[in-house]
């Protein structure tokens, strides 16, 4: 097809600099419910063999009632490149700078998780600015599981 342009082929056409996230911006990952196939699949990636993770009858002897996730199992879905936000940015973003999380409630197979993002700081520098997005991720018993931030270093726009 000679009219095709791979420059053209994006997700989101319109990008976002630094000067157009707004505080409060919240930004939705998908949910997902862990699957055995989820924690086979993070037990593989990880190297951790600890039983907690993937036999259940380990866990019922201590009083969990199904597979424990680990913290880092539970991270990996506020990873913004599951959403919009990435697409957003291509030509702006210039790295991830830092990220932090705390867990609160544990996650076990079969709980269904919901990601969210939302814009909380926004640093302006001369040329680039640092955008602050807080993580959570809720279950499905509207706990919140998980709270953390991620920042990034997003250009200005361009004269």
């Amino acid at each position: 097809m000679p009219d095709f342009d791979p420059v053209s082929h994006r997700m989101v056409q319109e990008q976002r600099w630094f000067e157009d996230f707004v505080l409060g911006e919240r930004f939705v990952l998908p949910s997902r419910t862990q699957t055995s196939a989820i924690f086979a699949a993070f037990q593989a990636a990880s190297g951790d063999t600890h039983p907690v993770h993937y036999d259940v009858e380990y866990c019922r002897a201590r009083g969990m009632p199904n597979l424990l996730a680990h913290g880092f199992q539970t991270l990996i879905h506020t990873a913004p490149g599951a959403g919009l936000f990435p697409f957003l940015v291509e030509e702006s973003l210039v790295g991830f700078l830092e990220q932090s999380s705390r867990f609160l409630k544990p996650v076990y197979a079969d709980d269904t998780l919901y990601p969210a993002l939302e814009v909380t700081e926004l640093a302006p520098g001369r040329t680039t600015g640092v955008v602050t997005l807080r993580s959570t991720v809720f279950n499905q018993r509207r706990e919140l599981a998980l709270e953390g931030m991620q920042k990034f270093l997003i250009r200005r726009r361009p004269a």
